[in-house]
């Protein structure tokens, strides 16, 4: 079962790359902050590449003014959610995130089975609204579908 509104986020560690690669706590993440976190299968696939990630960069701002912070997460390594950041001029300040081995993805619940593309186990396109470390939003497309985890769909659904 995925998580759920009203749960905390569970805890797991995802990588980053700013001078190097660091390791993160998703509760030292999450804690003290309001942030959505927001994933898609993978980086550089094309909806992905085309509108997910653009969508967030472009209303970077408009998430900031309501004071939350903003993160990209895939289930791929470190050095491609840099790479892929830079080609997206993703805006500093936004975190991209590698959950290399799919243990955040599982724990959320949310795992995606792409192997018949290649792909292995990947992360479901969603994103989720948190404060300080509990779920207030969520919002999971359903397969092959992009419209309740863009950018603007959160921006307006946000819980107030």
């Amino acid at each position: 079962m995925s998580i759920q509104v009203g749960q905390r986020v569970p805890e797991a560690v995802l990588q980053h790359i700013d001078d190097g690669v660091h390791r993160i706590d998703t509760h030292a993440l999450f804690e003290g902050r309001k942030l959505v976190l927001f994933a898609v299968p993978g980086a550089f696939t094309p909806t992905c590449s085309e509108r997910h990630l653009p969508g967030f960069v472009e209303h970077f701002d408009d998430f900031r003014a309501k004071g939350i912070d903003v993160a990209c997460m895939a289930v791929n390594d470190a050095f491609v959610m840099q790479a892929w950041g830079k080609s997206q001029n993703v805006p500093a300040g936004m975190r991209m995130l590698a959950d290399g081995n799919g243990d955040f993805t599982r724990a959320l619940g949310l795992e995606l089975d792409a192997s018949g593309y290649g792909m292995g186990v990947r992360s479901k396109r969603f994103a989720l609204y948190a404060e300080d470390g509990v779920v207030r939003g969520l919002w999971v497309e359903a397969p092959g579908e992009f419209r309740v985890s863009s950018a603007e769909h959160v921006l307006a659904n946000l819980p107030d």
